[in-house]
C-alpha cells in the first residue's frame, strides 16, 4: 500500500515530509522518495532502503525547500528498484507525480 505526504511552508519541509513517511512505515513499502521545488526546478531523492536513509540522501544532495511531496511505494507492477520509486518526474524536471498504479 502506498503512502503520500505533501507540505508547503516558508521553512524547509524535507524533515516534515520524511517524518510523515516514517509515520506510514507500518503500512509496508519497498521504496520511498521525496521531491521538492528548489531553485526554479525540482530535485528528488529516492531509495529502496528505509525512510530514514532519505534524510541522509537529501542532506548529501543539498535538497531543501518549502514545497514538496514524499511517497512510499508497495510495488504492484515493476520491480522494487530506485528507478521505479516515486515520485516520478513527468515532462522533464518540472513536474513530479505520485500516481500509484498509472
Amino acid at each position: 500500500m502506498c503512502g503520500i505526504v505533501g507540505a508547503v511552508s516558508q521553512r524547509n519541509i524535507v524533515p516534515v515530509l520524511i517524518e510523515g513517511l516514517k509515520r506510514l512505515e507500518y503500512r509496508g513499502y519497498d521504496s520511498c522518495g521525496v521531491a521538492v521545488h528548489q531553485g526554479g526546478g525540482l530535485k528528488r531523492a529516492r531509495s529502496t532502503s528505509r525512510v530514514a536513509e532519505l534524510l541522509e540522501l537529501t542532506a548529501e544532495d543539498g535538497i531543501a525547500a518549502g514545497t514538496g511531496i514524499a511517497h512510499t511505494r508497495w510495488a504492484t507492477h515493476g520491480a522494487p528498484a530506485v528507478h521505479n520509486a516515486h515520485p516520478h518526474f513527468s515532462l522533464g524536471p518540472n513536474t513530479a507525480a505520485d500516481a500509484p498504479g498509472r
